[in-house]
């Protein structure tokens, strides 16, 4: 059973958008949201604050769980309606990542690959896996400490889940996460109703058993089963989960659109729907203070939200010797802090008092993809070299001759971790990178680091048709 639809999770952050003109007194009613202590205690930013790492970060989780938020399983029926079975797990299968820089009004949303193998208690693992991990661990800690309500130790073990998965996202990123949303596959459900439907646009028609897609070529509007059915997608695409990650941030950009639309916020029943749907399903952490939230949030734009993906290096990544058929997505932290940084204008690195030309030879199919990592590098303090089209390979690779092997080492890791190789070969003060078909670092989007094969940018400003 394939997970449920990504782009749930960023319904809330929208609701809470829609008040920064128009709904403000009708937000009050989010006051019986559910809360968890998700957020460290001293860690929690105050209404006003300007957070010290530049940005107020807030991160959207979805969980592929067929129960509502009193922990009873969903009605047979309502599953057939969403078109899941009726086993769900304890993978988060959603994380994106919203930045609101301090004193600007831009959002800039990326999504971090469910597959992402990285460092956490326990061992190494594929990130959506914290969350089960820590909630496993705490619920047999609760019962060998002699508890027996099963309510206790559940919402115990809940709260260890979204906490692990907190901490993994912070310690990949860099990010600090000053706040928390989790939503099901069952809001996503009613929030994409609420609003009246979500446009998109395909490049092509396709179906998909699994998931329940059925949908033709071109723009179209789509809601309830057909709108989860878009989002969890992922077989009988060229990109399987890149593509998907595609699909989630087109569709969030759409969400965002119609929800701050004229026509939805002047609507009250479709307001009272949309808060309704959040009220049902939503977990907030304790700290997050909604109202003032929106005051800080008055003069978002439906067209000022910016989406990206994390840098990654591998996307076929085996790691498991024991089981070659096992993969994951390889990814390079150090790559991704710088990423996450950059999105909030991060300084570039002082030039080195040697300039350092990069000269960057395109083998894959993209168009331009040259151009782009090389004004990447530039504004990391690198001189663009020249730029050509070569013949295709898979992989890519930095070459360096011995003196510049410290910056070569940097380019390699600015751009997602890529292999490296010491050439006498290279001309001196020069640096050489080849981008192979599988390069999936800064510059595959024009602006951002989104892995998918399609590269037109997604901001909520309007549709792009995707795979």
């Amino acid at each position: 059973m394939h997970p449920l639809g990504k782009i749930v999770v960023a319904a809330l952050a929208l609701v809470v958008f829609c008040g920064t003109a128009y709904g403000y007194v009708n937000l009050r009613a989010l006051d019986d949201v559910t809360r968890d202590s998700v957020i460290d205690g001293d860690g929690g930013t105050k209404p006003g604050e300007q957070p010290a790492d530049g940005s107020l970060d807030i991160l959207l989780v979805g969980r592929d769980s067929r129960d509502d938020q009193q922990g009873k399983p969903l009605p047979p029926e309502l599953l057939r309606e969403l078109r899941v079975g009726a086993n769900g797990d304890d993978l988060t299968d959603t994380l994106i990542v919203l930045r609101v820089p301090n004193g600007t009004r831009e959002v800039k949303a990326f999504s971090i690959p469910r597959d992402s193998y990285v460092s956490m208690p326990g061992g190494k693992g594929k990130i959506n896996a914290a969350f089960g991990r820590a909630k496993a661990a705490e619920a047999r800690r609760q019962r060998e400490a002699g508890e027996t309500d099963k309510a206790k130790i559940q919402q115990a073990a809940l709260t260890a889940g979204r906490r692990a998965t907190r901490q993994a996202v912070e310690d990949l990123t860099g990010v600090k996460i000053d706040h928390f949303a989790e939503v099901n596959l069952l809001s996503f459900y009613e929030i994409s109703k609420a609003v009246g439907g979500v446009d998109v646009c395909l490049k092509k028609a396709t179906q998909d058993r699994n998931s329940g897609a059925d949908f033709p070529a071109g723009p179209q509007r789509i809601q309830g089963a057909d709108a989860l059915a878009f989002v969890r997608q992922r077989d009988n695409l060229p990109g399987t989960d890149f593509d998907r990650v595609r699909r989630q941030q087109v569709f969030l950009a759409g969400l965002a659109r119609q929800v701050l639309s004229a026509g939805t916020l002047a609507d009250p029943g479709k307001v009272s729907d949309l808060i309704e749907a959040v009220k049902r399903s939503v977990v907030l952490d304790d700290s997050w203070n909604l109202l003032d939230f929106v005051g800080q949030m008055r003069g978002v734009s439906g067209g000022g939200i910016q989406f990206a993906t994390i840098p990654v290096v591998n996307v076929d990544y085996r790691y498991d010797p024991d089981s070659p058929r096992a993969t994951a997505v390889q990814v390079d932290p150090a790559a991704v802090k710088a990423f996450a940084a950059s999105l909030i204008g991060a300084p570039a690195p002082t030039a080195p008092a040697s300039p350092v030309t990069v000269d960057v030879s395109n083998a894959s199919p993209r168009d331009g993809l040259a151009s782009r990592v090389a004004g990447f590098l530039k504004d990391k303090g690198f001189t663009p070299g020249k730029k050509e089209t070569v013949s295709s390979r898979r992989t890519s690779l930095v070459r360096f001759g011995p003196d510049l092997a410290e910056r070569g080492a940097e380019v390699a890791k600015l751009l997602g971790g890529l292999a490296t190789q010491q050439s006498a070969a290279v001309p001196a003060g020069h640096v050489e990178v080849v981008l192979g078909t599988v390069y999936s670092g800064p510059g595959v989007a024009d602006g951002g680091g989104a892995p998918a094969g399609g590269d037109e940018p997604i901001t909520s400003a309007g549709v792009v048709c995707v795979n």
